[in-house]
C-alpha cells in the first residue's frame, strides 16, 4: 500500500453517509477519490471539489456495464486503484412473509450483485497490482438478525460470506479485505433510503411491529457518527495488518460479542449430537 496520503479510493453510493463521509476524510488526508453518484449532476460538483484528486462517476451499480465503465474510468484517470469500498446499498424492512418478490430482488441486485459487479471489475487490476483493500460495507446486520429485517439481514450475510471467501483467495496476492460492520449511525438508512412494508399481519405485532416502529423512531437519533466512522476505515486501512471484520458502534461490538458468545454456547450444547453423524472411527 503506498503513503496514505498518495492513496487512489473508489467508493460507491458517495451520494450521502458513509460513502459521503468517507469520501471527504480521505480528501482531507490528501488522497485521491473515485466516487459513484446516481445523478449527474452529483458525479459533475464532486468532479470539481478537489481539483486533479477527484472523479464523479454516474453510476447504478445493478448495472454491471455502468459498474465496469466507472471502474475503467477510475484506472485511466489515477493510473491505480489502492481502496475499493462496497458501500452502495440499502435497507428493506418487513416481515419475511410481507415483503413481495420484486423488493427481495431489489435488495440483492443492490446490496449484493451490485457488489459483486464492482469485485468482478476491480479484481484484475487489484490482482496485476499485487496490491489493494477491499472494504465491504455490511452491517452488524450482517452478522445478527433482528425480527423485520431479515430480508436486508440475508443481504448483508451474504456479502459478509463474499467477503471472507475472497480474502482467503485474494491474501496470498497482496490484496487485503476488511467486513465493516456497523450498528446505528446517522445516515439516511432508516429514513428516506429505506422500503417499508409494515406489517399487517397481527401476529408479527408484537416482533416485526415493535422493532421497525423502533428503528424509524429511532432515525436521526442513532449514536453513531458517520464521520468518526469515517476515520475508523481510513486508519483501518493504513494498518499493515487489518482485520477481516470491523463492528463499528458500541451496539455493533455488543451485538458481535453476543452472537458469537449465543453460537460457542449452542454448539458446545450439541456438540455430541453432531459429531454422532460421522461413520465412526475406522469404517
Amino acid at each position: 500500500m503506498p503513503d496514505s496520503t498518495n492513496q487512489t479510493w473508489f467508493i460507491t453510493g458517495a451520494s450521502s453517509g458513509f460513502g459521503e463521509a468517507l469520501a471527504d476524510y480521505v480528501l482531507e488526508k490528501g488522497g485521491r477519490v473515485a466516487a459513484t453518484f446516481r445523478k449527474p449532476e452529483q458525479a459533475d460538483a464532486f468532479t470539481q471539489k478537489a481539483d486533479g484528486r477527484t472523479l464523479g462517476l454516474v453510476c447504478d451499480v445493478t448495472d454491471e456495464a455502468a459498474v465496469k465503465k466507472a471502474i475503467t474510468d477510475a484506472i485511466a484517470k489515477f493510473n491505480q486503484l489502492d481502496v475499493v469500498v462496497n458501500n452502495a446499498g440499502y435497507g428493506s424492512m418487513g416481515s419475511i412473509e410481507e415483503v413481495p418478490a420484486e423488493e427481495v430482488q431489489r435488495q440483492f441486485d443492490v446490496n449484493v450483485f451490485g457488489a459483486l459487479h464492482v469485485l468482478r471489475a476491480v479484481l484484475p487490476q487489484l490482482r496485476k497490482q499485487r496490491s489493494g483493500h477491499v472494504l465491504n460495507i455490511t452491517s452488524i446486520g450482517g452478522l445478527k438478525t433482528f425480527p423485520g429485517v431479515g430480508i436486508y439481514n440475508a443481504s448483508k450475510f451474504a456479502l459478509e460470506a463474499i467477503g471472507e471467501s475472497l480474502s482467503q483467495q485474494v491474501a496470498p496476492l497482496g490484496i487485503k479485505v476488511t467486513n465493516i460492520e456497523p450498528s446505528g449511525f446517522r445516515t439516511k438508512w432508516a429514513g428516506e433510503s429505506a422500503t417499508i412494508a409494515n406489517t399487517k399481519i397481527a401476529d408479527y405485532e408484537a416482533t416485526v411491529g415493535e422493532n421497525l416502529r423502533g428503528i424509524q423512531g429511532y432515525s436521526g437519533r442513532q449514536p453513531g457518527d458517520p464521520v468518526r466512522a469515517a476515520k475508523a476505515m481510513y486508519d483501518v486501512v493504513q494498518l499493515e495488518n487489518p482485520p477481516l471484520h470491523l463492528p463499528l458502534g458500541k451496539a455493533a461490538v455488543k451485538g458481535a460479542r453476543e452472537k458469537f458468545a449465543a453460537i460457542s454456547k449452542e454448539l458446545e450444547q450439541y456438540a455430541e449430537v453432531g459429531d454422532a453423524a460421522d461413520f465412526p472411527a475406522g469404517e
